[in-house]
This record gives structure tokens, C-alpha cells and sequence, in this order.
């Protein structure tokens, strides 16, 4: 296997990386793979995994979504939580009450906040660009961990995510645990991506 980049500003201490950065480095590993892979986001992520579609539909076998939806063109990457001293830290437990946290027990939920890594100003505040229209009939699969199928063909078809309303192909997998399944659930998020990365291929 290739070495594949670190995105700048994931756990390196660097407070000065951009969404470009981050993009760039999907985008590398993308180049860097042997056949056609199938990229993943989680969460707000799925703002840079879409994006690498739109930057290389043509080598893109498909997109896995965990927990999130693309932020369209011209929107703000993740703008969610206060930013302090050029970075947005892990705001605690309070905004993720209800179905994002309800399966972490208390040592889960100390471990996830020890580890997480605050994003950078410049990745947190960057603005989402796509421009590929080919980036729509590359395969999406929506894994739904904290939502049903249904709660988010609902909100999709309710307009909440243009960018998914224009997918060709759009299939939805019910994931039953809470917003991070890698932590809770991981071996069942292992199955559910396998089978998606063999449905793209």
C-alpha cells in the first residue's frame, strides 16, 4: 500500500490549515490508490468527501456518508461551535444530547472527548466549493446511525440537501447506534462499509 498524506491540521498541532488543505490531502490519497476506492466521510466530513468526487469523479468509485450530509457550494464547511484562539474545540456533551450520544457510556464519552482534535479556523469557517456536475452520478451510500432511511429520504426530498437531491444513485443503510458507531458499533460500521465499497465496485 502507498504511504498515503496527512491532512494538515489533524492532530499535527498546525492551527493554520485551510479546507483547501484538508481537501488536498483526500484528494492525494484518492490519487495515490490503486483501482477506484471508495471514499468516507462522517459527520461534517462528508463535506470533504463529496468535494473529492467533485475533484475526481472519474476515479471516485463511490461515496459512503456516516451520520452527515455534503454542505453545498458557496456554504461554510463546518461553522457549528465557537472558535477560540483560531480553532473550534470539542464543545462537550450538551449540543450531542438525545440520539447522537445516547449509546456512550461515561467512559466512551471521556475517551472520545480526550482524543477529539479541534479543527482548525480556517478548515471549520472554509467555504465548500464543487463545480463538477459529473460529481452526481457518482454512487452515494447514506449510512444512517443516529436517523432512520427514512428520516433522511424525508429530509433530503425536503430539501435539506441539495447537493444529495441531484445524487443518480442513492442508497440509504440503517445503522442502529448513535452518531458514532465507529466507537459503539464498529464492526457492524465495517460490514456496512465493505458491502458498500463492493455495491460500487
Amino acid at each position: 500500500m502507498p504511504e498515503l498524506p496527512v491532512a494538515t491540521g489533524q492532530g499535527d498541532g498546525t492551527s493554520s490549515a485551510t479546507l483547501d488543505d484538508q481537501l488536498a490531502a483526500v484528494v492525494a490519497a484518492v490519487d495515490a490508490a490503486p483501482g477506484r476506492p471508495l471514499v468516507v466521510g462522517h459527520s461534517a466530513a462528508s463535506s470533504l468527501a463529496w468535494p473529492a468526487a467533485d475533484r475526481r469523479p472519474e476515479k471516485v468509485a463511490g461515496v459512503a456518508l456516516v451520520g452527515g450530509f455534503p454542505a453545498p457550494d458557496g456554504r461554510a464547511y463546518a461553522d457549528f461551535f465557537a472558535v477560540e484562539d483560531g480553532v473550534m474545540p470539542f464543545p462537550g456533551w450538551g449540543p450531542f444530547a438525545g440520539a447522537d450520544s445516547a449509546d456512550l457510556d461515561e467512559e466512551t464519552r471521556h475517551r472520545l472527548a480526550s482524543v477529539a482534535v479541534p479543527v482548525p479556523e480556517g478548515v471549520a469557517r472554509g467555504v465548500v466549493r464543487l463545480a463538477d456536475e459529473r460529481r452526481f452520478e457518482v454512487p452515494v451510500v447514506v449510512v444512517c446511525p443516529e436517523f432512520t432511511p427514512a428520516e433522511a429520504k424525508a429530509w433530503i426530498a425536503g430539501g435539506d440537501s441539495p447537493e444529495l437531491a441531484r445524487a443518480a444513485r442513492l442508497e440509504y443503510v440503517d445503522l442502529d447506534s448513535g452518531h458514532w458507531p465507529m466507537a459503539t458499533r464498529p464492526r457492524e460500521l465495517a460490514r456496512v462499509l465493505a458491502e458498500a465499497a463492493r455495491s460500487v465496485a
